[in-house]
């Protein structure tokens, strides 16, 4: 089948080959300007935002959006691995083989003879085949973890690797005094007027903050998302209250945001 017939090809089983030959005619001569401009560096941000997106549409339950939006992120698969193809460094096939690979080996416990029967024991075992793979026995423990991820994320997986060899706290207790004592130390380099220890402080908390969510099995990052859709639908609420009253965001006094702000939060919660 030529590549302007599986541009329009019906055949379901074959939808993934035609998604490579759409792009694939995007990026040659007579193609997209757009497509044929962009490099690995200038996609980052949409990689990043399809990736954010499909996050939303999950946390969502929206299935029809978590359809499309996995689309979209699959596009940027296929995107990436035709620039490689054009650069000859690799192409899809090569990383469907690699994570292929890959999944059979650190999976031996189906594939092989392996007896890990637990989660943990599964986890383990991936972490230490991981480390064999790489040649880094002799690097330290937490080498690499979570390299290129936001800071809330890396912070959890951080966590949770020293966790695995008993680096952690034995009870809830233990982190929530943490999180007292660093919120003791911020408010004393609030105190002293030493911006370099508030930052210094500030981190320490949040860290702490991200260590008790990672023992009570929550996502940070999750967990700050609902924070924020919650702020930012009470702001909104704010503001139409103060539209009712006959006054603008800029009008408002902080006594009347705050008068607003409070009657939303006893409305609804």
């Amino acid at each position: 089948m030529t590549d302007a017939e599986m541009i329009t090809c019906s055949d379901k089983e074959r939808q993934m080959d035609r998604l490579r030959a759409i792009m694939h005619r995007l990026r040659a001569p007579g193609g997209c300007p757009w497509d044929a401009e962009q490099t690995h560096g200038s996609l980052v941000s949409n990689l990043i935002e399809e990736a954010y997106e499909t996050v939303d549409a999950i946390q969502r339950c929206d299935m029809e959006h978590l359809e499309e939006e996995l689309g979209d992120l699959l596009l940027q698969v296929v995107f990436h691995c035709e620039l490689a193809n054009e650069t000859g460094d690799f192409d899809f096939d090569w990383v469907a083989s690699g994570i292929s690979d890959k999944l059979v080996r650190r999976h031996p416990h189906v594939f092989a003879s392996s007896g890990a029967a637990t989660s943990e024991a599964v986890l383990k075992q991936w972490d230490e085949i991981k480390r064999g793979e790489k040649g880094v026995e002799e690097e330290p423990y937490l080498h690499g973890t979570g390299k290129g991820l936001p800071a809330l994320l890396r912070a959890s997986k951080l966590q949770k690797k020293a966790a695995k060899v008993g680096f952690d706290w034995p009870t809830e207790t233990g982190v929530l005094a943490k999180i007292r004592e660093e919120m003791e130390e911020l408010e004393a380099a609030v105190d002293s007027q030493d911006p370099e220890a508030v930052d210094e402080e500030l981190g320490d908390l949040l860290f702490s903050i991200v260590n008790l969510a990672r023992f009570r099995k929550l996502d940070p990052e999750i967990v700050l998302a609902t924070a924020n859709e919650k702020f930012e639908r009470r702001f909104n609420e704010m503001e139409k209250r103060l539209k009712i009253a006959g006054l603008t965001l800029e009008e408002a006094t902080e006594r009347q945001m705050d008068d607003a702000w409070e009657a939303v939060k006893k409305a609804r919660g």
